[in-house]
């Protein structure tokens, strides 16, 4: 073999050698460029799981404050808000949910007779707002409901705007509660409920805790729905045989004592 071919051979190895080096080079460099694009995406996931997982906290924070009361509520835990004389000889205990529509047709037979033996002092009434029906069928207009009564007892219109809830109650499955606008627009209804201390204390939520607590104590009361009366102990909205003119009679008689 001449020196020449041998020196073809050997620059053709070399050459053969270079390109092999560059290619492993080059699968090196990729292999690198998808290990760090690998890196990024699991900390960029990481990162955008922590911003949830922060913004989750918060969500779930904000909504867990202490439970502010409304003015004037009573009972344990402050949970029940009083309508009429405490030295009425009979009280009525209310467990109710403004979005219920049991609770309405109760609200929409008995309202005289309870509007009469109340500012006649012979009936006091204590009610329990609950959120039974955010629970059973999604949304928030119980507690929003419920929220924004509450604010009309610490404005000292409760029985009013709570009526007019009633009055205005939309279908079970038409969440119009939830919006706090509407709250507003229907205290309009109302003399003297439309303020800025209303509207502030609606829009915020101030008495959602407060809901919420009334809410888990009627979970863990044994009750089972809504609405649930109670006279002296006795549930009489699931006695069939009560009738207005009968709790009248009851509440009188009790009143002559």
């Amino acid at each position: 073999m001449s020196e020449k071919n041998r020196d073809g051979k050997r620059t053709a190895r070399e050459r053969l050698a270079v390109e092999r080096e560059k290619q492993k080079s080059a699968e090196r460099r990729r292999r690198a460029l998808i290990v760090g694009a690998s890196v990024v995406c699991v900390l960029g996931l990481a990162a955008v799981i922590g911003v949830l997982a922060a913004n989750a906290g918060k969500k779930k924070e904000s909504g867990a404050g202490p439970a502010v009361a409304p003015s004037g509520a009573q009972g344990k835990d402050s949970l029940a808000i009083p309508v009429g004389k405490d030295g009425a000889k009979s009280t009525l205990t209310v467990w109710e949910d403004f979005r219920c529509p049991a609770c309405q047709a109760f609200e929409v037979a008995y309202r005289p007779t309870l509007h009469e033996l109340t500012d006649a002092g012979k009936l006091r009434t204590e009610y329990h707002l609950v959120r039974l029906i955010d629970g059973n069928l999604g949304g928030s207009g119980s507690l929003r409901a419920a929220n924004a009564a509450a604010c009309a007892q610490d404005a000292g219109r409760f029985r009013d705007y709570h009526d007019v809830l009633y009055a205005n109650q939309p279908k079970e499955t038409d969440d119009a509660f939830a919006n706090n606008d509407k709250l507003i627009e229907l205290a309009g209804k109302v003399k003297g409920l439309d303020t800025p201390a209303f509207r502030a204390c609606v829009k915020n939520g101030t008495h959602d805790a407060w809901v919420d607590k009334s809410n888990q104590a009627f979970r863990t009361s044994g009750l089972t729905g809504t609405p649930t009366v109670l006279l002296g102990g006795k549930n009489i909205y699931q006695d069939q045989t009560m009738t207005p003119a009968k709790l009248k009679q009851m509440v009188e008689a009790a009143d002559r004592g």
